[in-house]
C-alpha cells in the first residue's frame, strides 16, 4: 500500500508540469475534447517513456552511484522541486498563443518529462516497481493533462501556477523521504 501510495505521489508530482501547460492551452482557447485527449495522450506517452530511460539510465551506473543514491535522489527530486516554484513563481513566460500540435506538441511533451527522466534515475532508491511506476506516471500525466486542457477552456491559467507549486512540493517531499530513510 505504501509503494502504491508513492507510486501515485511521484506520478501526481511529475505530472504538473504538464498538467499547467495543458491548462494554458485550454485557457488560450484551445480546449476542444479533441485538443484535450491530443495533449493528454502526447504528455503521456513522454511521461510514461522518460522515466523508463532514466532508470535504464540509472541501472547501467548503479554500482558507481548505489552508496551515493540518497543523495542524488535528494539533490535530483529536490532541484526538480525548486525548478517547478520558480517556474510557477515566474508564470512560464505567459500563456502559449498558439495551439500545440505536431512537432511543437512533441516538443512540449518531451520539454515537460525531462523531470521524468531525471526522476527515473531516483528509482531504484524509491524501491518501486519500474514498469509499473512508468505506466502509472504516464497514465496520470494523460488523464491530468487532458482534463487541464478542459479546466483551462473554463478557469483561469492561474491555476496552473498553483499545480506547478504543489508538484514541487511533492517531488521535494519524496527527494527527503528516500534521504531521511537511507
Amino acid at each position: 500500500m505504501e509503494n502504491l501510495l508513492l507510486i501515485l505521489a511521484l506520478a501526481v508530482g511529475l505530472a504538473m508540469d504538464a498538467f499547467a501547460v495543458a491548462v494554458a492551452q485550454g485557457a488560450a482557447g484551445h480546449n476542444s475534447m479533441f485538443h484535450a485527449t491530443r495533449t493528454g495522450m502526447a504528455f503521456g506517452i513522454a511521461q510514461g517513456i522518460m522515466p523508463f530511460l532514466g532508470w535504464a539510465l540509472g541501472i547501467a551506473f548503479v554500482s558507481q552511484i548505489s552508496a551515493y543514491d540518497h543523495w542524488i535522489a535528494l539533490i535530483l527530486l529536490s532541484g526538480l522541486g525548486m525548478k517547478m516554484f520558480w517556474e510557477a513563481r515566474d508564470g512560464n513566460g505567459g500563456d502559449p498563443a498558439l495551439s500545440l500540435s505536431g512537432w511543437a506538441l512533441g516538443t512540449a511533451a518531451i520539454a515537460t518529462s525531462i523531470d521524468a527522466f531525471a526522476a527515473g534515475i531516483t528509482l531504484p532508491a524509491l524501491g518501486l516497481p519500474v514498469l509499473l511506476t512508468c505506466i502509472a506516471i504516464g497514465i496520470i500525466t494523460a488523464l491530468l493533462s487532458g482534463l487541464g486542457v478542459l479546466i483551462g477552456g473554463m478557469a483561469s491559467s492561474r491555476i496552473g501556477k498553483y499545480a506547478e507549486f504543489a508538484g514541487g512540493v511533492i517531488l521535494i517531499g519524496l527527494g527527503i523521504k528516500i534521504f531521511v530513510e537511507h
